[in-house]
């Protein structure tokens, strides 16, 4: 029957982005990240820097290292160019910080209303958990060794020492591990809270995209 929505969640270095672009591309699908606090701040009525405050103890450090593994492919924003007064209002938001459990619901409910909408991936903030009971969409978790991604930091930034590069991947982990925690309440991540796993220290990049396609798609 196919999948209407791929929900791609990552690890630092693993190269989940990139990967994510491509899948995109390749199902003529929306690609989604940022969107997901745009949505939530229109739902709220603040700016969407306060939603964005809620996840940066792992999306913004995640964002930041994983483009050092990868270079962006541009694809079409999931919200087209003429409907963009629709969520890009010219009027300043509020900067009034609503409760934390609050922005959590706002920022689940945004993955959720983009989910319904279909023909989509959504990159990150932990979209395979929200949309956990959605039977159209397909949960997808890249990842890698963690010497590895550590490797790969300290050879794309050669600013990066092993011991930096590996300080790096081990907050960004952690923050991963907090956030989970938070937005959903689950302590440990599994590999069954996933339909496809997929190891890029073994998969080309091709190959990776294509087994989440071929999945997609069946």
């Amino acid at each position: 029957m196919g999948s209407r929505v791929v929900c791609i969640s990552h690890t630092v270095a693993a190269g989940g982005e990139r990967i994510g672009h491509a899948v995109a591309e390749r199902l003529g699908f929306s690609y989604v990240d940022d969107e997901v606090i745009l949505v939530a701040a229109e739902k709220a009525g603040v700016d969407p820097g306060v939603v964005a405050k809620a996840e940066e103890h792992t999306s913004l450090l995640t964002r930041l290292l994983d483009v050092l593994v990868s270079d962006p492919v541009t694809v079409e924003g999931y919200f087209a160019k003429a409907d963009a007064g629709d969520y890009y209002p010219a009027a300043p938001r509020r900067a009034v910080k609503p409760p934390a459990e609050t922005l959590r619901r706002l920022i689940q409910d945004a993955i959720v209303e983009i989910g319904r909408r279909g023909r989509v991936v959504i990159v990150a903030h932990a979209a395979s958990m929200a949309l956990a009971q959605d039977r159209g969409a397909l949960r997808v978790l890249v990842t890698a060794p963690l010497p590895t991604r550590v490797q790969r930091l300290k050879l794309t930034n050669k600013l990066l020492y092993e011991e930096d590069a590996a300080r790096a991947v081990d907050e960004s982990d952690r923050g991963r591990e907090h956030y989970f925690e938070r937005f959903y309440d689950v302590k440990k991540e599994l590999p069954t809270h996933y339909d496809l796993v997929v190891n890029t220290e073994v998969l080309r990049l091709e190959q990776a995209v294509g087994a989440i396609v071929a999945a997609a798609t069946a």
